[in-house]
């Protein structure tokens, strides 16, 4: 029997007219004086020719990495929630039960309100107490995810979500990113993901070289036109 996980984003803070501002961005190496303003309902799709470029973009957006130059302004009424590529530093070493582990982000600690999303996260039972430390790659997507849940932030940041996940929770999570009616930064190698996600598609290469609402697959056509 398949057991999908249920991933739904919601998030109380309604969002006001200033979401994002990105201006004159450079950080060496990377990306020069990127520019791009985030809309009511934008869902961006990040592509590059080098991964590393957009998970510093997005360690950049989220506070974790400065810039050398140029300014991240986030609107008043905008909380965002992060999942980064690489979360080990979440896990490593980590001697808490998930249920203590996901404690660490919420401001109710009642175990059963914890359990109840990690539930919805395949971990019930005896696997809600599981060491965070002993973990597999999919697992701890999948804590990660029950995180950004309880978090309820309305603009995510996504760097690769679909690594480690199998089928189920990359269709479950692919659901959750459809359905959620706030905004959203995220790149994937998957492409069913960035096609049925991003309605804008901006593309950094050193500058910006794309940026337009449009589809993924729209942004392969424009692409293969020309050529």
């Amino acid at each position: 029997l398949r057991k999908y996980p249920f991933i739904d984003f919601k998030f109380e803070r309604e969002i006001g007219n200033d979401i994002l501002i990105v201006e004159g961005l450079t950080k060496e190496g990377y990306f020069r004086d990127l520019d791009f303003i985030v809309q009511k309902g934008d869902k961006i799709g990040f592509v590059s020719d080098k991964s590393t470029t957009i998970t510093m973009l997005f360690d950049i957006l989220t506070g974790k990495v400065q810039p050398d130059s140029g300014t991240v302004k986030w609107g008043k009424t905008i909380m965002f929630s992060y999942l980064p590529q690489n979360n080990n530093d979440f896990f490593d070493g980590c001697d808490l039960t998930l249920v203590e582990w996901l404690s660490q982000f919420s401001n109710d600690h009642y175990e059963e309100y914890l359990r109840g999303w990690l539930g919805r996260m395949l971990f019930s039972g005896e696997e809600a107490l599981k060491k965070a430390k002993v973990l597999s790659g999919g697992e701890k997507v999948r804590c990660m995810l029950a995180k950004m849940m309880l978090e309820g932030g309305n603009f995510l940041v996504m760097d690769e979500p679909t690594n480690h996940l199998d089928l189920e929770s990359i269709t479950a999570l692919n659901n959750g990113m459809n359905n959620f009616r706030g905004c959203m930064a995220f790149t994937s190698h998957d492409q069913e993901l960035m096609n049925t996600v991003a309605n804008r598609i901006i593309e950094i290469n050193d500058t910006k070289t794309f940026d337009k609402n449009v589809t993924y697959d729209e942004y392969l056509d424009i692409l293969e036109g020309a050529q």
